[in-house]
């Protein structure tokens, strides 16, 4: 497969989504099974659905990919996200990714703080 054709997520396999989240990644097999401390014919095997990966490297080979495990296995869920020529996002938008996620994590530790505290007063 190759990652500028037209990909479905209907019609695709484990081996094809491997391929694609790879392709779209720029990586080779090789490069792929280096990162995961495999041999190249591991890949080969996983993207002509030969075999499957076991639970840890199924999860190093999403976090490789930049996808998700259920998009691995399914399809369904967060796929390789970006344009196709391997462009990610900008620094600027990882930037202000961080930020929202930052300002969620200090409410979530405010509220958290005050049910700790009406917990310990409860509890009292």
């Amino acid at each position: 497969m190759v990652a500028d054709q037209d990909y479905t997520d209907q019609a695709a396999t484990f081996g094809d989504r491997v391929a694609y989240a790879r392709e779209v990644r720029g990586m080779t097999q090789s490069q792929l099974a280096r990162k995961l401390g495999l041999r190249t014919n591991t890949i080969v095997n996983w993207e002509q659905d030969r075999s499957e990966p076991r639970a840890n490297k199924l999860q190093m080979l999403a976090g490789v990919l930049s996808v998700s495990m259920i998009w691995l296995m399914t399809g369904v869920g967060e796929g390789p996200s970006g344009d196709l020529d391997g462009a990610g996002p900008s620094a600027a938008e990882v930037l202000n990714e961080i930020r929202e996620i930052r300002s969620v994590q200090e409410a979530l530790t405010e509220r958290l703080g005050r049910l700790e505290s009406r917990l310990e007063a409860a509890a009292s």
